[in-house]
């Protein structure tokens, strides 16, 4: 071998070293990022739920830290299913999807029956177990981002066939939605929906089949929507809640009190009043009215700049993916959370009809909080993955 050949060779070997130690360097990076954007939203979460949720606690349980402690529990529990998903290889899930499927299928079929399933506020979503309840839409979320994600992987030339590739995820979307509607839940198929519609496109999904989806989409709302009073108080309530202020207007109403009274600076940490028995469940859905009313505008401004760098992090994974199917993962967990945040946010200031999720990482629930951290997981693996394969 000449001198000149094998010189070629061992530049070529250091090069390929190089850009193997700066794509493990970048997905370190990112996996570091993730995990400090995550553990910040967290504990956020900890301390505004002790602090919208201590009065009420007190003269329910005669216990102020009763959610807390339920909630640190979650906490534990979210961090170790977390973990747990973060260290499982991604394209496990193209083998284990059908089991994954018919379990999340089976739960959200079981849960709306009598007897097996708990009604709480006329809704029968969950499961007992023991003392703690258990929501498997919740879990169907982060199911259905999986199927998704290995569909289209599967069919990137297909998707663009109506009956062969397009038609069988509308299907499957439809079953899942029906079921969950039948859970009295709106905003679960929404945010199915919406993850179905945008990985669809990003899929190739021609444009003529997804714009189509409107006449289904406007049907669904008449049936499921106009012709539910209670849902449609919420859409009324939405565009002018003061013609109905003790009512569907009044959670709404108490959530903008609590923010416009925060001011840029809010009263301080714990001087809250709208939490006082006046806004209903201060910290679930409503938290954020709590941290605009003690943290003020600027804590609002931090929670959203949070979940802003969460959406960029995981664009950032996503573009860097080692393959078509994580690549949907990654996407598809990002647009996830980062969604719910949005519309959360959105139906506390006012933006948004009521639709009942609640904010990631942050507000108190064991279903929610423990799913999201699933699906955070996911993404960590993915970003640790990176260059790897």
């Amino acid at each position: 071998m000449s001198k000149s050949l094998a010189a070629g060779i061992e530049s070529l070997e250091e090069a390929s070293e190089k850009t193997r130690r700066g794509l493990m360097s970048r997905s370190l990076a990112l996996e570091l990022q993730l995990w400090v954007i995550l553990l910040l939203l967290m504990a956020v979460g900890l301390v505004m739920i002790y602090s919208a949720s201590a009065v009420i606690a007190m003269k329910k349980f005669s216990d102020p830290g009763y959610f807390m402690k339920r909630h640190f529990l979650y906490f534990g529990l979210g961090l170790f299913v977390m973990t747990v998903v973060s260290c499982i290889p991604y394209w496990w899930y193209r083998t284990w999807l059908l089991v994954i499927m018919a379990v999340s299928l089976t739960s959200l079929v079981a849960v709306v029956m009598p007897g097996v399933g708990v009604e709480i506020n006329n809704a029968r979503r969950w499961f007992q177990i023991g003392s703690l309840t258990l929501q498997p839409a919740e879990y169907a979320k982060v199911a259905w981002v999986l199927y998704l994600s290995v569909y289209l992987s599967r069919k990137e030339e297909k998707i663009r066939f109506f009956r062969s590739g397009f038609l069988p995820p509308m299907i499957m979307c439809g079953i899942f939605g029906i079921l969950i509607l039948l859970e009295s839940d709106f905003g679960t198929p929404f945010i199915i929906g919406a993850l179905t519609v945008i990985l669809l496109a990003l899929g190739g999904a021609p444009w003529s089949y997804l714009f189509s989806l409107a006449v289904p989409a406007v049907a669904g709302f008449y049936v499921f929507v106009y012709q539910v009073p209670y849902r449609w108080e919420r859409i009324t309530a939405f565009m002018n809640p003061y013609t109905d202020p003790l009512d569907s207007g009044y959670q709404l109403i108490q959530a903008w009190t609590a923010v416009g009274s925060g001011g840029l600076w809010g009263k301080g940490l714990g001087a809250g009043q709208q939490k006082l028995f006046f806004l209903p469940e201060p910290y679930t859905d409503f938290i954020l009215a709590v941290i605009g009313e003690e943290l003020g505008f600027a804590g609002i401004l931090t929670v959203m700049a949070l979940f802003v760098l969460l959406f960029w992090t995981g664009m950032r994974i996503a573009r860097h993916a080692p393959d078509v199917m994580s690549n949907f993962m990654a996407v598809g967990a990002t647009l996830l959370l980062s969604l719910q945040a949005l519309i959360n946010m959105g139906v506390v200031l006012g933006l948004f009809p009521t639709k009942g999720l609640p904010l990631p990482f942050i507000s108190y629930g064991g279903s929610a909080f423990t799913a999201n951290c699933a699906a955070a997981g996911i993404l960590l693996n993915i970003a640790r993955n990176t260059g790897r394969r």
